[in-house]
């Protein structure tokens, strides 16, 4: 059976960083591509980065760029997503996933917002991030 599970989410006050990790059973990391997406109240969910699998290149939604890296952890077998210079407005649920495509055949470019979730197919129940105003 495949598990995604997210750690490291919290309260954390603006200007704070959080490290977010992802860590799998039943598949490897490092066999997939592996998206970040989070969920806000009332919001649908966005897909904040993306690394591919073909070639480890990365993709960023333009509100994090500069403030978030996405890298593999090859020892503890992880997908961290190092978040900074937090904000109230990166208060959200985070998820995890996986795919079988590159980011690029998901939907990622120069903006997230032809991302299609549908292309992952394995998620994790998300880690929530609170940063208040």
């Amino acid at each position: 059976q495949v598990q995604l599970v997210e750690a490291g989410g919290g309260l954390v006050q603006p200007g704070d960083s959080l490290k977010l990790s992802c860590k799998a059973s039943g598949i490897r990391l490092e066999d997939f591509t592996i998206g970040w997406f989070r969920q806000a109240p009332g919001k649908e969910r966005e897909g904040v980065s993306c690394m591919s699998i073909t070639d480890g290149s990365t993709y960023y939604t333009d509100s994090v760029k500069g403030r978030f890296t996405v890298s593999r952890d090859k020892a503890k077998r992880t997908l961290d997503l190092q978040m900074t210079s937090l904000k109230p407005e990166d208060t959200a649920t985070y998820y995890c996933a996986a795919s079988f495509s590159s980011c690029q055949f998901a939907g990622w470019g120069d903006t997230s917002a032809y991302v299609r979730t549908a292309d992952f197919a394995y998620w994790g129940q998300g880690t929530q991030v609170t940063v208040p105003s």
